[in-house]
């Protein structure tokens, strides 16, 4: 297949009128959101979306998160949209906000992992939301990688997993929060938060008063049958070995120069991902600032594209400083430790 690339310059460019129709017709079309590239297809064409599991190479019970451009194209796929859910629109939509609710007869299972729930947002991108508008129909779209790997925030890292799998690509420049969207299941009293993403735990309490946090996010563990991705398999993960190392800033800065030094003598490269007021503590060729260790929205920009950077040089093993769990510090966090796959270490003096 041809991935037919192109830079985004107009809605009415015969090119995006082009990947509309094709997005409608049942191919392919990756495109950007606020937070990462998404991987669209017709989220009610079931041929289309196994496509979509195909492409990426994607466990077919690993729900998909469907994609509208406003209220009216919701109404079809639920079976009612509740007073809180509602709250939560009107605060937080169009943006980095997943919704999951009971789906009706009109959502095929294939998009919905089989679940009699789906999962809904309205993203925070007039790319993406004109695109769905063009297309007239809900759009599927997972993150535009292969799956496991770093999610794509720039086109390229898109054509480095999907070119000549998938049809059309629309460059729209580097997403701005750089981390999937939070994902809340509102089928459940109180509601619960089963992906952290950039609206918090404490922005949803200040709509809705009360959520809780999945125990697959506070005890990092997976689930057997997942309601929203991210929570049962290794994800956003590069080819090296990710290592997350957290503690006071002198033991991590001990510990982290005590392990590269080791992996030189071992014929192992290896890169440390640190905070900017860190970097200096360690060799700049071995070393990477993913930004202010005050500023999580930083590191949520960075982290991904970081991680196919060490790939592109090929690292073997990736040490991440660990940053505080608060506000999207918690998404940030939960991505590095499910690229980590369970490698946590606790740095003593």
């Amino acid at each position: 297949m041809q991935t037919k690339y192109f830079e985004f310059t107009s809605c009415d460019a015969p090119e995006f009128l082009d990947a509309a129709r094709a997005l409608r017709e049942g191919l392919l079309v990756a495109f950007p959101t606020e937070t990462v590239y998404g991987l669209g297809a017709n989220a009610l064409d079931r041929k289309a979306v196994q496509s979509i599991y195909e492409a990426k190479g994607r466990p077919g019970d690993n729900p998909l998160i469907v994609h509208i451009a406003d209220l009216e194209m919701l109404k079809p796929l639920v079976t009612e949209i509740k007073p809180d859910a509602l709250k939560l629109i009107s605060a937080y939509w169009p943006g980095p906000l997943t919704i999951i609710m009971k789906k009706t007869a009109v959502v095929p299972d294939i998009t919905t992992g089989g679940l009699d729930t789906v999962a809904v947002r309205m993203p925070d991108n007039h790319i993406a939301l004109e695109l769905i508008r063009r297309a007239g129909v809900p759009v599927a779209a997972p993150s535009a990688n292969r799956s496991g790997r770093p999610s794509p925030t720039m086109t390229k890292h898109v054509l480095e997993d999907l070119n000549g799998r998938i049809s059309y690509i629309i460059d729209g420049g580097p997403c701005k929060v750089g981390v999937e969207s939070t994902v809340i299941d509102m089928t459940v009293e109180p509601a619960v938060i089963l992906r952290p993403g950039g609206i918090t735990p404490l922005m949803i309490k200040q709509v809705i008063g009360s959520v809780e946090l999945d125990r697959s996010i506070v005890d990092r563990i997976a689930v057997d049958r997942p309601k929203s991705p991210g929570m049962k398999y290794k994800h956003y993960a590069p080819k090296a070995e990710v290592f997350v190392v957290s503690g006071d800033y002198g033991s991590i800065v001990n510990w982290l120069n005590k392990a590269v030094s080791e992996d030189r003598k071992a014929g192992i490269k290896s890169v440390i991902l640190a905070a900017k007021e860190h970097i200096q503590e360690y060799g700049l060729s071995d070393a990477m600032s993913y930004g202010s260790i005050n500023d999580a929205s930083e590191v949520a920009s960075n982290i991904f594209r970081l991680f196919r950077e060490c790939d592109r040089i090929g690292a073997e093993k990736i040490y991440v400083e660990a940053i505080p769990k608060e506000g999207i510090g918690l998404a940030v966090m939960n991505r590095i430790e499910k690229a980590a796959g369970g490698r946590i270490i606790q740095a003593f003096d």
